[in-house]
């Protein structure tokens, strides 16, 4: 039956925790819609490498590691986080149902429908289902969200949350938090990009998302195997060195002067290049032809100079995304470091607003 709470419900103290392939982020709000929020603290640990592998947890032990030391920095007695699971690890969809179920009714005819789409033998899964609202055009229907993910998956989080003294209260996915995230992005934009398609592009160490939306609407989805690990192993390569010194290089900015112009250069344009073929295969996948914003987040996203470079590339208007722009500031957040951060912490921050859900 539908026994864990994918979408869960509201916390009054909640962090939003991301488990991405080469860190864990933790973010913590307060305030709320109303009177605007403020966001107290966050932390971000890296994971050694292949901790987790295409979204897989495959040392459990040193994902608990890094998660406890995160909340050893955020030092706030932090309990309850909302997790993510990645869009690739969860089956979503989107069904009508009779209006005016009651909650039991509806949860039959969820496990009879999800039955149809799942793969996997029922009990094999966690389950959960979210009424989105009227059908559009039918009136005696409501239009119903399913989602459904294999039973390990859901516990390897849980068992990292546990292993770092804190409960998992929402299973949520990525793909949602982030798009959560992006209503803050999209309110600094000129007229709040009210009718306009909007590109999130989101470029992590191993992997490249392109989401399309239009007023908190996705239209389109894309991934590409394509991130920051790619330089890092040229960096590696180049200059001798292991992958972890190349990536601490990389970061503090100690690698030899050639190092923009025969390394960085290049990667900002195939990145560049790989955006513009995403906007193409939208272009010719759907009924649009035109993209009014890109918008970049993940942690390639402030490397100096590329949004630049996408932006001649596609020629669309081209900003790095910061979630956390117009919302007040504990005393303890330095502003240029959360800045910097900003781009990388949109699931994080996406979790983290579930503690404000209705």
């Amino acid at each position: 039956m539908i026994d864990f709470q994918m979408f869960g419900s509201k916390a009054s103290q909640l962090a939003g925790l991301d488990i991405s392939s080469s860190s864990v982020k933790l973010v913590e709000l307060s305030g709320g819609e109303k009177e605007g929020y403020r966001i107290e603290r966050y932390a971000i640990e890296a994971l050694p490498r292949d901790a987790v592998v295409d979204g897989n947890i495959t040392n459990l032990e040193a994902v608990g590691e890094a998660v406890r030391r995160a909340t050893r920095r955020m030092g706030s007695g932090i309990k309850n986080v909302a997790v993510a699971l990645p869009a690739s690890a969860v089956i979503t969809k989107k069904i009508l149902l009779q209006a005016g179920l009651r909650e039991q009714e509806m949860e039959i005819q969820v496990e009879s429908e999800a039955n149809q789409y799942i793969p996997f033998a029922i009990d094999e899964v966690n389950l959960d289902f979210q009424l989105i609202g009227p059908a559009p055009g039918g009136q005696d229907d409501v239009e119903v969200l399913i989602a459904a993910s294999r039973k390990e998956k859901v516990e390897d989080r849980v068992a990292v949350a546990e292993a770092a003294g804190l409960k998992a209260v929402i299973m949520d996915v990525e793909s949602f938090a982030s798009e959560a995230a992006f209503e803050l992005v999209n309110r600094t934009l000129p007229d709040g990009a009210k009718g306009k398609i909007v590109a999130l592009v989101d470029i992590g160490a191993s992997a490249m998302s392109v989401t399309m939306l239009r007023d908190g609407k996705q239209l389109y989805a894309r991934e590409q195997s394509i991130g920051g690990n790619k330089l890092t192993q040229e960096v590696a390569r180049q200059y001798g060195m292991g992958v972890d010194e190349a990536e601490v290089a990389k970061k503090a900015g100690s690698l030899p002067d050639d190092y923009e112009r025969d390394l960085m250069r290049p990667f900002l344009d195939s990145l560049a290049l790989e955006v513009s073929r995403a906007l193409q295969f939208f272009f010719t996948s759907t009924q649009f032809n035109e993209v009014d914003y890109v918008v970049l987040a993940g942690g390639c996203a402030v490397m100096p100079g590329l949004a630049e470079v996408i932006a001649g590339r596609v020629q669309v208007q081209t900003v790095v995304a910061n979630p956390f722009a117009g919302m007040a500031l504990a005393s303890r957040i330095r502003p240029k470091n959360l800045l910097a951060d900003a781009p990388s912490l949109m699931v994080a921050c996406g979790l983290a607003l579930r503690r404000f859900d209705p």
